[in-house]
């Protein structure tokens, strides 16, 4: 077999090949012999490291193992064949984590509303037949009362209704006509409390978000002007991208990072 063999652009490095369990680094470079080592962990705060593209580093045909993986980067590395990718810093990557978590909550939210929904329909209540939305204060309310009292009347209609309602009260109250068993009191009580507590968290991760975020309250003022951006979508955009974009050469490099660009992967007039 050929050995490949490239100029020296890097004074020294180390190629690490990861895996769930175990990492496998091959040093190199002037002053040093080259060696392959496994290591359980790796960790090093002080070490500048690189995370690249795998298609950059696919190795050549012939037999794969850990060891030949993390050779072949280190000598990709040290020809200055590898370009590192954007990795952003402890902090955007803190408010991240609870960007995200805040984002899954809100949608656990909205999951156990259509669950709601669905109770309410197994039990013949059609509110969702005439009114737009269940989580206005009527439709909130409406649905307390089935879970307190297992119906409505009238009276309780006429109390929370208003005219901005398109349905009419006697529409409401047809809607409302359901049958509601102990087993249904019992998972739209379940429901709620799993609703309210989660709104809490969300809550909590919201003020979280907007201390860490206190640095760059003009930041977030100046992107709030963009029409259809509220807070909540700036503030999800700071924590995915950052606010410094001279990490990136040119809007490509940006949407293809926030992965918002799709792939182009074509050989011979054909698409993989």
């Amino acid at each position: 077999m050929s050995t490949v063999i490239f100029q020296q652009v890097i004074l020294r490095g180390c190629g690490i090949d990861v895996h769930k369990d175990v990492v496998v680094a091959t040093i190199s470079g002037e002053g040093l012999t080259t060696e392959t080592r496994s290591y359980k962990t790796l960790e090093c705060p002080r070490m500048k490291v690189w995370i690249v593209n795998a298609r950059h580093i696919k190795y050549v045909p012939g037999h794969k193992t850990d060891k030949k993986d993390s050779a072949w980067i280190c000598k990709l590395l040290l020809a200055g064949l590898l370009k590192p990718s954007y990795i952003p810093e402890r902090e955007q990557r803190e408010l991240r984590d609870l960007t995200r978590y805040r984002n899954k909550l809100i949608q656990h939210v909205a999951s156990e509303k259509n669950r709601i929904v669905r109770i309410l329909e197994d039990c013949n209540v059609k509110l969702s037949s005439v009114m737009s939305s269940l989580d206005g204060v009527v439709a909130t309310k409406l649905i307390d009362m089935l879970i307190d009292k297992g119906q409505v009347t009238m009276d309780d209609i006429v109390c929370v209704y208003h005219k901005k309602l398109e349905a009419s009260p006697e529409l409401l109250y047809q809607a409302c006509e359901g049958f509601i068993e102990a087993h249904h009191v019992y998972m739209l009580q379940a429901i709620g409390k799993d609703m309210e507590q989660t709104e809490i968290i969300i809550a909590d991760l919201t003020a979280r978000i907007k201390e860490v975020l206190a640095p760059c309250e003009n930041v977030i003022e100046l992107l709030r002007k963009i029409p259809g951006l509220n807070r909540k979508t700036v503030e999800d955009l700071i924590a995915e991208i950052g606010v410094d974009m001279e990490v990136f050469p040119t809007e490509k490099y940006l949407a293809s990072w926030a992965g918002l660009c799709p792939g182009n992967n074509e050989s011979a007039d054909k698409k993989k």
